[in-house]
């Protein structure tokens, strides 16, 4: 049930979040990144890092915890952050990345950097900058 149930709560938000269409986080997204993690720059850095981080299969999350702070945390296999048993951070996600290696394999190899670098062109913002404000109200 929890492989199940995650995979598909953890791809269903995924598909959701990748685009072709260019957009920018929204100007109070745009703050929140800074003031959590001093810069846009330094925040695709820790993302990037708990991408490469996660050992085999798993998930990076950006997410929003109690009080409205951003945080960067990744699970293992079909896990994520609203599984407060299981979760080392506990928040709701508002930008993931797949790091299975099916995700990646047919384009980047076993270049998993590659992969994650790429992730940055096909962000939806707009659907981020929903949950980020759907998630303040929780």
């Amino acid at each position: 049930m929890r492989n199940n149930a995650g995979g598909h709560y953890n791809h269903s938000l995924f598909w959701s979040l990748l685009s072709p269409t260019k957009s920018e986080p929204s100007a109070k997204l745009k703050s929140a990144i800074t003031a959590a993690f001093g810069s846009d720059e330094t925040f695709r850095q820790k993302f990037g890092d708990a991408a490469k981080g996660v050992f085999g299969s798993g998930w990076a999350w950006l997410i929003v915890q109690k009080g409205g702070k951003l945080a960067i945390t990744s699970t293992p296999n079909q896990d994520n952050p609203l599984m407060t048993n299981l979760a080392k951070e506990h928040g709701t996600p508002i930008l993931a990345l797949d790091v299975w290696e099916h995700a990646y394999y047919l384009k980047h190899q076993n270049k998993r950097p590659d992969y994650i670098a790429a992730f940055w062109n096909v962000v939806n913002w707009e659907k981020v900058n929903a949950l980020y404000e759907e998630a303040l109200k929780k």
